[in-house]
Parts: C-alpha cells; structure tokens; sequence
C-alpha cells in the first residue's frame, strides 16, 4: 500500500480530488494534510487548488507549506492540478504574483476580446468541457485517446519558457498550453475531479507512475 497525499492549503477542491483518487486507487491510502511531516512522507503528492493566486501563495507562505511542495516536487510523483499547476511557475499576472518557480514561465490571463472560430466572441473565464490535444507522449496520457475533452474553470494559464515542457494544449480562442511534464512532475490546467472517464484514467496512470 502506498500513501498519495493530497496538499491542503486552504484553497481547493480538496474532497472531489481525493474521492476521485480513492475511486482508481482503493488499495492505497489518501490524505488531505497540511502536516510538512506527512507529505515528505507521502508517496507521491497531489498539488490541488482553485481561486485567487494572491490568496493561494499567501496561504501557502502562512502554512509554511511552500518548502514542503517544493522538496516534494524534487524528488516523487508530484501532480499540480489548475492553480496547484499554476504556482509551480514562477510568476502569474494575477495580481503580479511570484511563484513558486519550480518551473520556467509565465502564467498570463485571457485577452478580454476573443473570438471563436466561428466569429462568436468567448466568455473569460474559460469554462466547460474542451478537448485537449497530447503534445507529448507520456505516461498519463496512457489509455486516454488523444483529444478527449476535460472540464476547464480558468481565466489564466501557463506560458512555459522552455516549450519541451508542454504535454498538452487547448484551443480557446488561441491555442495555449493545459499541461506540462518534466522529470517526476505532471501539471495540468483542467480539472480532471471533475472530468468523468478521462480524468480517473489520468489519476489511475498517475497512481502507477514510476517517474
């Protein structure tokens, strides 16, 4: 049995996450901790979130659970999830905040005018279900069909600086980056909690991932 900690930070979709991870991992043990303690103990990781950036790294500086996501993204199986992706850049236009900067980039909000392709102008935040395009073979994309549709809720996104880091993107008006993988780390701007058959198979290959 392994044990795959989910970080709670205040800020997150904490019980969808981890219902979804137990639903594809029965025989293992989840658990949502803000204890350092326990996630270095941990397995491998799962870095959730949702909101605000400001909020999320001020909490995350509160907690002190920032030396903890980083040691933890050195060195196991470490998934980031939406903003839980996000802070593993190193800086976000929402309110000009620095990231963790575990990863190269940027992450920059949607245009305020954009247009589909069939001329209809597109509502920011980005929200429903839109298919993703595998820009990458990897692991966790196993058994998912390239352009299966994930379920988005995000007004801003990740502009990598190294552009080998990209797994996966999306088209929403323009075409930008929804994942990226490096070494033991896997992040994604969907939700995959909340992405039915898809989203259990990326957690299922995750759970099995042996970076």
């Amino acid at each position: 049995m392994q044990t795959i900690a989910v970080i709670d930070y205040g800020m997150g979709n904490l019980r969808s996450v981890s219902k979804a991870i137990e639903h594809v991992a029965p025989a293992d043990r989840v658990v949502v901790t803000h204890d350092p303690g326990v996630i270095a103990a941990a397995d491998r990781v799962v870095f959730p979130g949702q909101g605000a950036m400001p909020d999320c790294m001020r909490e995350m500086r509160a907690s002190g659970l920032s030396e903890a996501v980083l040691a933890a993204a050195a060195s196991k199986p470490f998934l980031g999830i939406c903003i839980g992706m996000q802070m593993l850049f190193a800086h976000s236009a929402e309110g000009d905040t620095p990231g963790l900067a575990i990863l190269p980039g940027e992450v920059v909000r949607f245009a305020a005018d954009m247009h589909g392709a069939d001329g209809a102008r597109l509502k920011v935040p980005h929200m429903g279900w839109n298919r993703v395009r595998q820009d990458m073979a990897h692991p966790l994309w196993r058994g998912i069909a390239d352009h299966s549709r994930f379920y988005f809720v995000h007004s801003y996104f990740p502009v990598p600086a190294d552009a080998q880091i990209g797994a996966g993107s999306c088209d929403y008006g323009i075409n930008f980056t929804c994942a990226v993988a490096r070494a033991n780390i896997f992040g994604v701007q969907f939700h995959p909690e909340k992405s039915h058959l898809a989203g259990l198979a990326l957690f299922s290959n995750f759970v099995a991932w042996n970076p």
